[in-house]
């Protein structure tokens, strides 16, 4: 395990408590966190002071800030690991796809935006597509942040130029447009969300041959929009609380264009980390088979993981009327 803020330290815990899983090693650039963490989790928890010994295991999972998870998946498929990345930004999102011809090669599996959203998106966007025919649109909307550097990345992201897939381009849109109210599953309701810096095209075009849309945004307040392009005015907040998420498929039925909106509401953290420890539990266990880099979109079927994931707590919902799920 690399990185043990919010995220990382929920995942240790989910990792330590899961019998497909064996000691766990946490590295944290911070002073003494990996250490706080191990203190707090308990036996089963090996904090170590040097990257190198981090890479020493059969999955590595990065849990840190956006910025290097490219250099670091590189480092851990050299060191013979399968990798688990829950980073969510463009940047990293294209460098771990990018790994993929390496990672075939080397007959290792890089499992990429296994988080919230994306991550649990991309699960419901596979599980809805199940629904038709043919798969048009898929359209994605998330609120709400884990950590400190989950907020940073969405202040980054609300600042940041959209990615959206039309009719066969990747197009480039102004982030801060695209106004639209989206209803997520109660407590959070009703949200303006804005088009931002998101990597979920990247992660489900591959995945969805054909599709002929596919956009992303994120919920943002009047500030936030003021003061995307500027620095953060002040220190983002321990843990974010509720967020949701919310995933509209549209496409082709029979004879019929229909659609399908899949929702949940957690807390951003700990789901994430709930859906990372899943993807390890699979690596672990021979259930994820494909071998590359891709999203959790490329699973054939995904019940079985919100099956289990529904067991442990995190849950979608099915869109059934207007303003709520």
């Amino acid at each position: 395990m690399i990185g043990a803020g919010a995220v990382g330290s929920r995942l240790v815990r989910l990792l330590v408590s899961d019998p497909e899983v064996g000691p766990v090693t946490v590295f944290d650039r911070t002073a003494g966190r990996a250490s706080r963490v191990a203190a707090a989790v308990g036996p089963g928890v090996d904090p170590v002071r040097d990257l190198p010994d981090a890479l020493d295991a059969t999955v590595v999972v990065l849990a840190v800030a956006s910025g290097d998870h490219g250099d670091l998946a590189v480092s851990a498929l050299e060191a013979g690991a399968d990798v688990v990345s829950v980073g969510d930004s463009i940047g990293d999102v294209r460098d771990l796809l990018d790994l993929d011809a390496e990672a075939v090669v080397r007959k290792r599996r890089v499992v990429v935006g296994a988080g919230y959203g994306p991550g649990l998106t991309c699960l419901l966007a596979r599980h809805a597509a199940g629904w038709f025919d043919r798969v048009e649109e898929i359209h994605v909307a998330k609120s709400g942040t884990g950590g400190p550097d989950c907020a940073r990345q969405h202040h980054r992201a609300l600042g940041g130029n959209a990615i959206d897939w039309r009719d066969g381009v990747l197009v480039d849109r102004n982030g801060r447009s695209g106004r639209e109210l989206v209803w997520f599953p109660e407590p959070v309701g009703a949200l303006d969300c804005y088009r931002g810096a998101l990597a979920d095209s990247l992660l489900l075009v591959p995945e969805f041959p054909g599709v002929r849309r596919v956009t992303s945004r994120i919920s943002a307040t009047r500030r936030d929009r003021l003061t995307a392009l500027l620095p953060m005015m002040r220190r983002p907040h321990r843990d974010g609380g509720p967020g949701g998420v919310k995933v509209e498929v549209r496409g082709i039925r029979g004879s019929s264009r229909e659609a399908v909106v899949l929702g949940a509401v957690d807390n951003p953290a700990a789901a994430a980390a709930t859906v990372a420890s899943v993807a390890v539990s699979r690596l672990l266990t021979g259930e994820w088979e494909l071998s590359g880099s891709h999203g959790l979109a490329a699973v054939d079927d995904a019940t079985p993981w919100l099956a289990e994931l529904a067991r442990r707590g995190v849950k979608a919902a099915v869109f059934e009327g207007a303003g709520h799920l």
